[in-house]
């Protein structure tokens, strides 16, 4: 069996600002056009507390800071190769 993914989006006023909203938009639509519902649970938490370095994401208990769409997208397409190549 896949391995599931975990993934909390900071949404405290300074990530929400800096552009959490449109990051948390971006991993559901993401996880419904690759299938991934099944193997990805998202959830959002007040404040990590590292609101200087926000956006702030944690995949897999991995804080990433300053996050970007492109960072993002690359995260997310790793996590969906890992994913293919685990369920062969």
């Amino acid at each position: 069996m896949s391995k599931e993914v975990n993934i909390v989006v900071c949404l405290g006023s300074a990530c929400f600002a800096r552009g959490n909203e449109d990051h948390l938009n971006y991993i559901e639509d993401y996880i419904r056009l690759n299938n991934l519902d099944a193997k990805v649970e998202i959830s959002g938490s007040r404040c990590e507390g590292k609101c200087a370095d926000g956006p702030n994401i944690i995949i897999n208990g991995t804080v990433y800071n300053n996050m970007t769409a492109v960072k993002l997208k690359e995260i997310l397409d790793k996590i969906r190769d890992e994913q293919a190549v685990s369920s062969l």
